[in-house]
């Protein structure tokens, strides 16, 4: 997540955020698998926003349940242990890359939030002052309505600053075990959970609380790629069999599943089972990204090798060729490569998405009031109710329509920035 390097490409969470500047260090291979993850990611919390539930496997895996979680285990897998050779440079760049783009946008939709309540009659929003464009956003994000999606990113600012701090702590004390950060941070996470059920967990205490909820997800991460990665190699037949069976019996034995990580609150089956749904759920897909990855990897691959021809680099014309050779299919799947773009480009589409949504209501309601279509269009809900989503004759499949422009807009505004700056 970047502003002007936002405006090149970035991959939902640190795929994207953490690469070095050019010359900096040799870049990491692409992680397809994870790029595909950050993808899906970024459709569940675009089709969460809107109510459609296309991605919750028949309504086995709430979106609600587990999707603000896996952007932190994303955003954890990531973070490198070199970053705490150099703190300072490390924070540095992690607010050049997600607070400056996050702070400019936030102007944007501030203004143009009271330009919609001035001449457009909407009352949603809060006045653009210094309060809501720089405090506002790190007490719940909610402050212009119009980018509300985007709270996650001070909150996934000030947990990179926790966790290096915390890393180089443990360092000096010699007691730098992932065993105990997970532990450690899962008892904190669930501490908090229990202060929000017994109603603890109200007014500015839901900034730590928010905080300190997702803080175990990002050290997952990190677990999982330092000590569960290499171990993952159950057949896919037995993997599926437990991760569903686990969240049949979830459904099952539960009072609902899913919660609210920006309030803190709906956590309706005590402290230990929304980390079980963020297990089960981060389990689920990162397995379906590993069987998508194939058709998508080879590709990747086809798209280097090209880029190392126009440079002139020898040898690019072989690693094409053994591409098309080990997966000629995925290099002609035009559907591999918008996952791996989108992956690329989350923050765009974690930024924008509600607006864009808006903007389909807002051709809706033109529509309902200049000819007799519509007219069962809520007007009234329209100006005042971010949340409002209307069904053209109720039907459910116009869910698609949000879920394109959602995600389509966003890119489309990305490439167009991209163009734009490269000039």
């Amino acid at each position: 997540m970047t502003f002007l390097s936002h405006f090149k490409s970035d991959s939902a969470s640190k795929q994207h955020m953490d690469s070095g500047a050019p010359g900096e260090r040799q870049k990491p291979p692409y992680n397809v698998t994870f790029g595909i993850l950050s993808a899906l990611a970024i459709l569940m919390i675009v089709a969460g926003h809107s109510g459609y539930d296309i991605f919750t496997v028949g309504g086995l895996f709430p979106y609600y349940s587990f999707h603000v979680p896996l952007f932190m285990f994303i955003s954890g897998y990531f973070y490198r242990d070199e970053e705490e050779g150099n703190p300072l440079a490390y924070l540095k760049k992690k607010a050049k890359r997600l607070l400056l783009p996050y702070f400019i946008w936030n102007a944007v939709y501030g203004l143009l939030a009271a330009a919609l309540r001035a001449f457009g009659g909407f009352s949603m929003g809060e006045a653009v002052s210094l309060k809501t464009l720089f405090f506002t956003p790190f007490l719940n994000g909610y402050q212009f309505i119009l980018n509300y999606a985007a709270w996650f990113v001070p909150v996934l600012f000030i947990v990179e600053v926790m966790n290096v701090c915390m890393r180089l702590l443990l360092g000096r004390l010699h007691i730098n075990s992932e065993w105990l950060i997970l532990i450690g941070t899962l008892a904190v996470g669930m501490l908090v959970v229990q202060f929000a059920i017994e109603g603890r967990v109200w007014g500015l205490y839901k900034t730590p609380g928010r905080i300190l909820f997702l803080y175990p997800c990002f050290q997952m991460g990190q677990f999982y790629k330092k000590k569960l990665e290499s171990r993952d190699t159950l057949g896919n037949v037995p993997y599926f069999a437990v991760v569903l069976g686990v969240q049949v019996l979830l459904q099952l034995c539960c009072n609902g599943l899913a919660y609210s990580s920006v309030w803190v609150t709906g956590f309706a089956n005590g402290p230990v089972i929304p980390y079980v749904t963020s297990v089960s759920g981060i389990a689920f897909w990162l397995r379906v990204s590993k069987l998508l990855s194939p058709l998508c990897e080879s590709g990747q691959s086809d798209r280097t090798a090209t880029q190392a021809d126009a440079k002139g680099q020898s040898g690019s014309k072989e690693v094409r060729s053994n591409a098309e050779r080990q997966n000629p299919v995925a290099m002609q799947n035009p559907a591999g490569g918008f996952l791996l773009y989108l992956g690329r480009n989350t923050y765009a589409v974690m930024m924008h998405h509600v607006m864009a949504f808006m903007l389909v209501k807002m051709v809706l309601a033109g529509i309902a009031a200049h000819t007799g279509y519509l007219a069962d269009f809520e007007f009234v809900r329209f100006y005042a109710d971010i949340d409002y989503y209307y069904l053209v004759k109720g039907s459910e499949a116009f869910q698609m329509v949000y879920l394109a422009a959602g995600v389509g807009l966003p890119l489309l505004l990305q490439r167009g920035l991209l163009s734009l700056f490269r000039r």
